[in-house]
């Protein structure tokens, strides 16, 4: 179909069979399985071209209007990054000792052994802090309207959640609430907020994990056929 109103280009697909479209999504998935969050990193450097090729694929994600929502800043300076860990510890506390967390929602954390100390924000060697755009703003100052931009970011962030995975690296999706400090550290627009903030780096060598599962498949589909 060609639009005589907007410009249109010829889609780039190829077709697969359907034996080999099912071996590469099951590796996929085998692949995906073993990906968990991680909150013991190693110091070792890892190369700015690794984390733009996240960025860059967090950044095909569809969007509402193609209005592409987001904006995302990687920090590897250990100044700035001890700011953001001093500011995301003082919410944290908060949290979790000042009495913002219910009840109910400490003990559906305590399986994960969470505090409210984050060393990991300054162990890895990058953060990445993914910021919502509420709204664009146009060059006379005036607010231009996104649409669905939760969900627009957030297939970003998985997108750059998995890209982050394929390449051997770990994360973790952290999300100190409020988060407002990081408009104030990284100097960004008040039509920002931020998102989530993604600690990247390879794990530490003694790394553990929860030992958690996922829902079976027949939990959480339902098929009409």
């Amino acid at each position: 179909m060609t639009s005589e109103k907007y410009p249109t280009v010829a889609l780039q697909f190829e077709r697969r069979h359907d034996k080999e479209s099912r071996f590469r999504g099951q590796a996929m998935l085998d692949s995906l399985r073993r990906r968990r969050s991680v909150r013991d990193f190693s110091p070792d450097a890892v190369p700015r071209a690794l984390i733009e090729i996240a960025i860059a694929t967090a950044a095909t994600a569809p969007s509402g209007a193609n209005r592409q929502p987001w904006h995302f800043v990687a920090v590897a300076d250990p100044a700035t990054k001890r700011r953001i860990r001093e500011a995301a510890e003082a919410e944290e506390r908060e949290f979790y000792e000042g009495g913002r967390a219910t009840e109910e929602w400490l003990e559906a954390l305590a399986p994960l052994g969470t505090d409210w100390q984050k060393p990991f924000l300054e162990i890895a060697p990058w953060l990445v802090a993914v910021f919502k755009e509420v709204h664009g703003v146009a060059d006379d100052g005036a607010k231009i309207t996104n649409y669905y931009v939760n969900e627009s970011v957030g297939i970003a962030c998985g997108l750059f959640i998995n890209a982050v995975h394929h390449m051997g690296l770990v994360t973790l999706t952290h999300t100190p609430q409020p988060m407002r400090f990081l408009n104030e550290i990284l100097d960004r627009p008040a039509n920002e907020r931020p998102y989530i903030l993604f600690p990247v780096g390879y794990p530490a060598r003694d790394c553990r994990v929860p030992a958690i599962t996922k829902k079976p498949l027949e939990d959480v589909v339902t098929w009409v056929e």
